[in-house]
């Protein structure tokens, strides 16, 4: 799954995931990644509009996302 994050990262691809919150709920999101930083993920999230850091152990899916499925 790391590697997926990594390799989108380097090609600056957007990726959809599937992530588990601390509560345990799960969403899907749509990322562009800024970077991979020991077990975190910086991100920004178009779900939510924002800058967002994710825990890479709660990524349960990750997606690259084609250019003409992009947001």
């Amino acid at each position: 799954m790391q590697r997926d994050l990594e390799r989108c990262l380097a090609n600056n691809q957007l990726v959809e995931i599937i992530y588990m919150d601390r509560r345990g709920q799960t969403s899907k999101r749509v990322l562009r990644l800024y970077a991979i930083e020991g077990d975190k993920v910086k991100a920004y999230c178009f779900t939510r509009r924002a800058n967002r850091v994710f825990t890479l152990t709660n990524i349960l899916a990750v997606l690259p996302v084609r250019m003409n499925d992009a947001v």
